[in-house]
């Protein structure tokens, strides 16, 4: 589990903030409005009730002697401290409200798997993990919270903490489990949980930020937005292995690399040298990889940040983080180091405006919309820190893993995490449009690109090296050799009526609708050679041949190797006075093409149209 990473954030406390929320909350209903990213929240569960997509499930492996009583009272005190956890989600007359109940029992649903035979009991295990990961919220009814505790054995369990999105993210993850610690720690030694009060709870938070994003602060933040994204900029187009449904889906997968734990720290020296933080070094390597995949120099990438500028939010479980887009200019295939420059510029602007919700952004800027994709991006990035990898409680070691995931909001994203360890590099993918080899690829191609840029940051990213050797061997010496063994005394032609007499009924050409077999394709040869022998053609003489791509080029160039001649191809783009000259300087006798391209040619040679003239 882990936090996501902003480049550089100055928090700062404003009194003024805790009593306007304060004098808002009591002039308002018990219905509290929602914040902007919740309304997002409410309206995609609106439009697609009883889906997962929006569940933040955390899988946490205890070994230890474990108290369940005092873990469900921590629970207990978790959501007696934070409203958040004790909100449903109504429609009130038309509008979402959020209505926070007054107590709500910290429910633990606890399965003993103990006494199960051995083999059987971590498959059973991962299959409840995977029930309650993929079981959806009822936002009406509410909790918005979830526990389980999963017993293996005396000494070891499973707990899972799941909570929907609307009231949580990454960073509230953190904070979920730093107070569960004290609450347990608290309970189990029979002292007071030693927590310090909050200064606001997050309904105090929507009713402020409804209250302040309006009129002149709203009108400045949209004028940095709507300069950054003018142009109707295109989406990103990935490469994918399966054609795009028409609907969007939301079928996920996760493929993971560790990278090696040098190379971070040799990426963060660079950045170092140009005044960029790992965040931005690793933003465009992504960059220049996607740039590699698509040849496309105009890119906007999504980008979840905090967004907890204010010291009061900090200690809050809710949903505070929003996406930032930054688009970057490519054109050029300019030097890695000029590509960070870019980034870097892109990025510190983006985050000097990143107050503005993206819900808000989109309902003022009106981007083309579609159902296939999310508003202006496919593709996400983050950069995460402070790796919650292992917890201490009393008489119990908890670490954290990643749950299985079965859902993606986007076509890909590319989470960095930062631990110990070194670098973790995440992709979630949508498996309707890649297969699982694909991304993993993607991953190693990532890999070695940051090893290349670290080599030489001077480079230009289309020198910036991108397969491994092996694939490089398969991709340069494997697929190029093509070298077949076939009857050195025989021509082409005569290959081919070989094949026709061994496979006369095999398709031998396909275009659109339009298919011959092996026997058809050569008696409409056989036909066309007979009559160019009429025009002379034999060997050393040339035959023009000047057609769109059609069933016709194929019989066509079939028959002038039949008649035993020559051909010679014309682009039928050619300006008329280039098609005139080629056709009196090869001194063709004749020239095969096509009903529509007649107009185009010049009068110099006896026309034969394929496609009219049987």
């Amino acid at each position: 589990m882990s936090v996501l990473l902003n480049p550089k954030i100055e928090r700062k406390s404003d009194p003024k903030r805790a009593l306007l929320a304060e004098r808002l909350r009591k002039a308002a209903e018990a219905a509290v409005p929602l914040s902007f990213a919740q309304q997002r929240l409410w309206f995609l569960d609106q439009l697609e009730p009883n889906s997962p997509l929006y569940n933040v499930p955390t899988v946490v492996n205890m070994r230890g002697t474990l108290d369940a009583e005092a873990l469900r009272q921590a629970l207990e005190g978790l959501i007696a401290r934070h409203e958040t956890l004790r909100t449903r989600f109504i429609d009130n007359d038309g509008s979402p409200a959020q209505v926070v109940d007054a107590k709500l029992r910290g429910e633990l649903n606890v399965h003993d798997l103990s006494e199960r035979p051995v083999p059987q009991r971590e498959a059973e295990a991962r299959s409840l993990v995977r029930e309650e990961v993929n079981r959806p919220f009822d936002l009406r009814s509410g909790p918005p919270i979830r526990a389980m505790l999963i017993r293996i054995k005396a000494d070891e369990y499973w707990f899972i903490l799941n909570l929907h999105h609307i009231i949580s993210d990454e960073w509230s993850l953190k904070i979920c489990f730093e107070e569960l610690t004290e609450f347990y720690t608290a309970f189990c030694e029979k002292r007071s949980p030693q927590l310090p009060a909050l200064a606001l709870q997050y309904a105090d938070y929507a009713l402020w930020q409804r209250e302040w994003l309006k009129d002149e602060v709203l009108e400045e933040e949209l004028g940095y937005w709507r300069q950054q994204l003018q142009g109707n900029p295109p989406v990103l187009e990935l490469p994918a292995d399966h054609p795009r449904p028409a609907m969007q889906t939301f079928r996920g997968g996760i493929r993971s690399r560790v990278l090696p734990a040098e190379l971070s720290e040799s990426l963060m020296q660079l950045g170092t040298r140009h005044g960029a933080t790992l965040f931005m070094v690793a933003l465009a390597a992504f960059k220049a990889l996607l740039h590699r995949y698509t040849q496309q120099d105009d890119i906007i990438i999504g980008s979840p940040i905090t967004g907890r500028n204010q010291m009061e939010t900090e200690q809050l479980i809710g949903f505070f983080v929003n996406t930032l887009l930054l688009r970057t200019d490519l054109s050029g295939d300019p030097p890695f180091e000029e590509l960070l420059r870019r980034v870097r510029e892109t990025t510190l602007n983006a985050y000097a405006h990143g107050d503005l919700p993206f819900e808000k952004l989109v309902e003022k800027l009106h981007p083309e919309r579609a159902a296939t994709h999310m508003p202006f991006t496919r593709v996400m990035f983050a950069l995460q820190n402070s790796l919650l990898e292992e917890l201490r409680w009393p008489g119990v070691v908890l670490r954290f893993s990643d749950p299985e995931t079965e859902t993606s909001k986007f076509d890909l994203t590319l989470v960095v995490q930062v631990g110990e360890r070194g670098m973790i590099v995440q992709a979630e993918y949508n498996r309707d449009l890649f297969e699982p080899a694909t991304v993993e690829r993607f991953l190693e191609h990532f890999e070695i690109l940051l090893k290349g840029i670290v080599e030489d940051s001077g480079r230009r990213i289309s020198e910036l090296p991108l397969f491994s050797e092996t694939e490089l061997h398969k991709v340069v010496v494997e697929w190029n050799d093509t070298k077949t063994e076939y009857p050195r005394e025989k021509c082409i032609h005569e290959l081919f009526e070989a094949q026709a007499e061994r496979r006369p009924n095999a398709t031998a050409v396909l275009f659109g609708r339009q298919s011959l077999t092996y026997e058809e394709l050569n008696h409409r040869a056989n036909r066309l050679a007979h009559y160019l022998k009429k025009f002379s053609v034999g060997p050393d003489v040339l035959v023009g041949i000047c057609v769109d791509r059609s069933v016709e080029m194929v019989v066509g160039m079939l028959a002038i190797l039949k008649a035993g001649g020559a051909y010679m191809p014309i682009e039928p783009g050619y300006p008329r006075e280039r098609l005139t000259f080629m056709l009196a300087d090869a001194g063709t006798p004749v020239l095969l093409t096509q009903q529509q391209l007649v107009a185009r040619l010049p009068k110099s040679a006896s026309v034969l149209c394929l496609d009219s003239d049987w």
